[in-house]
């Protein structure tokens, strides 16, 4: 079936329980190795930016679902950061799609779309300043 894309991960699989303490760093090699090594703020609050960011371009290239890309920045990062400005448009975004049925008048693809517009527009933002 082709070569194993990264040989850390197949070490990483095969690990036993008497050898967990080696994961973590196994884990920090398969994502060099896999190209995912992100770099993450040291600062709490800019870690959670770097997260909203993250998740905006991939609920926006696709690789994220509009509705778990928006849920996850409303619940793991507008949470922590006390529901910022910028962030209020996904997470009405993300109540939308967490209320809707099939009884409502708008369609689910409707507010997938508005979630993906606006992680869009959330991207051209740049990150606020701290104000400390």
């Amino acid at each position: 079936m082709g070569t194993c894309l990264s040989e850390s991960l197949a070490m990483l699989a095969g690990l036993g329980r008497n050898e967990e303490l080696e994961a973590p760093d196994l884990f920090e090699q398969v994502l060099y190795e896999l190209g995912l090594d992100v770099e993450v703020p040291a600062d709490a609050r800019a870690a959670r930016w770097a997260l909203a960011y993250w998740l905006a371009g991939q609920m926006v290239d696709g690789s994220l679902g509009a509705a778990a890309g928006a849920f996850r920045i409303w619940r793991d990062v507008a949470w922590d950061l006390n529901y910022p400005d910028e962030l209020q448009p996904l997470v009405v975004c993300a109540h939308n799609l967490d209320d809707w049925d099939e009884n409502w008048n708008v369609p689910v693809e409707k507010l997938k779309n508005d979630a993906v517009e606006a992680a869009a527009h959330f991207l051209t933002q740049q990150p606020p300043a701290e104000h400390h």
